[in-house]
């Protein structure tokens, strides 16, 4: 007999292309794909079953197919079409009821949760590089940061209620690729990227080929010399700044003092073309860099793409910008000169935060 995999969020463009990866592992046996909306993906041979994870059916979905895997991929800082309520409530009071049923059900033997780096916060005094163990120095207020805050905390109880269920935590840096269809993916392919003035955060990318080889390397038995419970980042190798960023995807940036950057925000949520939310304000004024060495020495995972290779294969994917990027780093290189010879503008003009 081989596994039973269960996969919420299946109706995303992540979760289909997981749900369609895993299949076509030799150990499994079916798998089963749940979302409260139709796809829009080819699920290929998955059973695709219409489940609300708030709702308590999904107890008897885990009964009936006999799923011991889940892997849960429903945690999204993507506005649907009930905005940020329905979002919130399916991050958090789904992911109870899901864990309320996995810890009912015996035959649940494995949890895999999709989390985000952006638990740990960005703020000005925040360590030059975040470890697994690292806690943050204040507590996200809101947004995804806290629905994926809360989520840990209560995945952290199911693990002592069940201790006889392997459970991953992955906390991805911000996804990048082709097919991306992420919040921060979403920013950087604004035809004018707004900035906070007097900053330029270090930033780090996962590849989302990537996403999906490490959740089946999470969702599977241990390789040999690796152990694949607890909690791990997961980002590609290296850093990049913002202003790096703008050069490579040829799209100027626009310098907005910080309290003017919300009403920035405001006004691209106003018009569909963005959400910037006050947390990714957070990431674009301080940034964040976690350290990877859980994920290669203890997981057992060495990323395929870079951060830089993550972003090159992003940025071909939406087209040349506005300016060239020689041209842009040229002007962008002589606005920073300008500001660096501002009295006192030197630090605030170099500071990442972390």
């Amino acid at each position: 007999m081989g596994k039973v995999v269960l996969v919420t969020g299946a109706a995303r463009q992540l979760g289909a292309r997981f749900v369609r990866r895993v299949q076509r592992d030799a150990g499994v046996a079916r798998v089963v794909a749940v979302d409260a909306e139709a796809p829009a993906h080819d699920l290929g041979e998955a059973l695709f079953v219409r489940a609300d994870i708030r709702q308590p059916t999904i107890g008897r979905v885990l009964a009936e197919y006999g799923v011991d895997t889940v892997v849960h991929l429903d945690v999204t800082g993507t506005l649907g079409a009930g905005g940020r309520t329905a979002v919130k409530e399916t991050n958090v009071i789904g992911t109870m009821q899901l864990l309320g049923a996995c810890q009912k059900s015996p035959a649940v033997q494995r949890l895999v949760v999709k989390s985000t780096t952006s638990v740990y916060g960005s703020a000005p005094r925040d360590p030059a590089v975040f470890t697994e163990a690292t806690p943050p120095k204040s507590l996200p207020g809101g947004g995804f940061a806290k629905d994926a805050a809360e989520v840990e905390g209560y995945v952290r109880g199911f693990a002592r209620r069940r201790p006889d269920v392997a459970v991953c935590v992955l906390r991805f840096a911000n996804i990048l690729g082709p097919a991306a269809d992420t919040p921060f993916a979403e920013y950087l392919s604004l035809p004018v990227l707004p900035t906070v003035f007097g900053y330029d955060p270090r930033l780090q990318f996962v590849h989302e080929d990537d996403v999906l080889d490490v959740l089946r390397i999470a969702a599977s038995e241990p390789r040999r010399a690796t152990l694949n419970s607890g909690t791990f980042n997961i980002a590609g190798d290296g850093v990049l700044t913002l202003s790096q960023c703008s050069r490579r995807l040829g799209r100027p940036t626009v310098p907005v003092p910080l309290p003017a950057v919300r009403w920035v925000g405001t006004a691209l949520r106003t018009v569909g073309a963005s959400d910037i939310s006050p947390e990714q304000i957070r990431l674009l004024t301080h940034g964040r860099v976690v350290s990877t060495v859980q994920m290669r020495e203890t997981l057992g995972f060495t990323p395929a793409y870079t951060t830089a290779e993550a972003f090159a294969d992003f940025a071909r994917s939406r087209g040349p910008g506005l300016l060239p990027p020689d041209t842009l780093g040229r002007a962008v290189d002589r606005v920073a000169d300008r500001v660096g010879e501002r009295p006192g503008a030197t630090a605030g003009s170099t500071h990442s935060g972390g």
